[in-house]
């Protein structure tokens, strides 16, 4: 337990009422929840709210402080004659959460919506999260980002390519309904593309973004509606490629499904885009359910996937992908096959504390690490209700202690020291020279 001088540090609680003032709570401090356990944060795992962050109310949910005296947590139901509801943040790309908001669930609170539920506290005049930078890569803060702009660039794509239905589709549905960054990006000529392509997708994730698959949580984002032509991702992929920063086309998006259940799609597109030019690098966000497909890609000319994982045990693995036509092997097997094939390879990893943590969960992934060779690990939050996830991983999931995520970041870099930690796909140029070779 911590002393009592450690407890007095820490952040105060913040709650909100029912008008949805968010306001803090000086006599308890800030508690967080890992796997099943209320905890107080370490100083190493805050970091203030950076910008760009979102804080919500949570309805139905009594939030968790400490008794700063004490240590015990207490759930605060009203104070100072308010009822009180829990409090998140959602926190900003390329930052990792380490605790999750520390919360009571009542009965008859709604399903939260697919986002990540970070602790938050205050504490000198400004807001603190439960998490910590990732990625020094700045292409998603809000700073780069003029609205004006955007809108600017968005209708000279629509100009300069009329009658394109995913030029149109990133622009009135991705950037103007959602505020894809990625997107955006587009628009402002630079870094990372989107090239939607698939409406389908062969595995039905409890958190998928754009597809209910038997939760009640709204989607933040309508999946595409249509398979495009190759021309229609050429027409706009090959000048962002010669022209761009950094750039990069990028299939795989929260706006479509698994872009390998268009694989001639996508096989032909690559291979018209590198007959004309061998400028950017071209990205595929995976499953990766299909090796044998992913080799004629890579053998096409795709540089880089980035393969989505929640956990490494395969029993877990199944109950959140409740994959279709595929196994956890497949999954290793094009991990393994993008080493084999020299090209860069990512873990995109959904990072849940008291779970990605746990000394099962993190022997079982430093295995699959150093079994399978990827290059890369992205830390991403998972973007789902805890209460369901819960569930869905059921208890026997959080029989161990977390670690913490700091030290479980320690532990991987510790055993599998080629391995980068990052947010973000990195373009060719940044890693062709240092990719993996043993």
């Amino acid at each position: 337990m911590k002393n009592q001088n450690a407890f007095e540090s820490l952040p105060s609680l913040v709650a909100s009422d029912e008008e949805g003032n968010i306001f803090d709570v000086p006599e308890l401090k800030m508690a967080g929840a890992s796997g099943l356990a209320i905890i107080a944060p370490e100083s190493d795992s805050l970091v203030p709210m950076p910008a760009g962050s979102t804080l919500y109310l949570l309805p139905g949910r009594t939030p968790i402080g400490l008794n700063p005296k004490t240590g015990k947590e207490v759930a605060l139901e009203t104070w100072q004659g308010k009822r009180l509801f829990a409090v998140a943040a959602f926190m900003a790309p390329a930052y990792t959460q380490t605790l999750r908001a520390a919360w009571r669930t009542g009965s008859r609170a709604p399903v939260l919506p697919l986002y990540a539920y970070t602790a938050v506290g205050w504490r000198k005049e400004r807001f603190y999260a439960a998490g910590v930078r990732t990625d020094k890569d700045t292409r998603h803060d809000p700073d780069l980002f003029n609205d004006a702009k955007v809108n600017r660039g968005a209708e000279k794509l629509l100009s300069r390519f009329p009658g394109n239905r995913v030029v149109r589709h990133l622009v009135e549905n991705c950037i103007r309904r959602y505020g894809c960054l990625n997107a955006k990006n587009l628009a402002m000529g630079r870094f990372e593309a989107p090239a939607p392509v698939s409406p389908g997708c062969n595995a039905r994730c409890a958190g998928c973004l754009s597809l209910r698959h038997g939760t009640k949580a709204p989607c933040p984002q309508e999946r595409i509606a249509f398979v495009p032509d190759p021309g229609e991702i050429i027409a706009y992929g090959i000048p962002h490629l010669e022209n761009a920063d950094r750039a990069m086309l990028s299939f795989g998006q929260g706006c479509e499904g698994e872009p390998l259940t268009q694989f001639e799609l996508v096989l032909e597109t690559i291979g018209q885009i590198r007959k004309k030019t061998s400028a950017g690098t071209l990205q595929m966000n995976t499953n990766g359910s299909k090796p044998a497909l992913l080799e004629k890609l890579f053998d096409a000319g795709l540089d880089s996937i980035r393969v989505s994982l929640n956990s490494a045990q395969e029993k877990f693995y199944l109950r959140h992908f409740n994959p279709v036509s595929y196994s956890f092997a497949d999954v290793a097997k094009s991990v393994r096959l993008a080493h084999g094939k020299r090209k860069f390879c990512s873990i995109n990893y959904f990072i849940f504390p008291g779970f990605t943590d746990n000394p099962e969960e993190t022997r079982a992934f430093v295995s699959f690490l150093r079994e399978n060779r990827p290059d890369c690990v992205q830390l991403r939050n998972l973007n789902l209700d805890p209460d369901t996830y819960i569930k869905v991983l059921g208890n026997e999931a959080f029989a161990g202690k977390g670690i913490g995520i700091m030290n479980w970041m320690r532990t991987v870099k510790k055993q599998c020291p080629w391995i980068r930690f990052g947010y973000y796909n990195p373009p060719r140029e940044e890693w062709k020279a240092k990719i993996t070779r043993d």
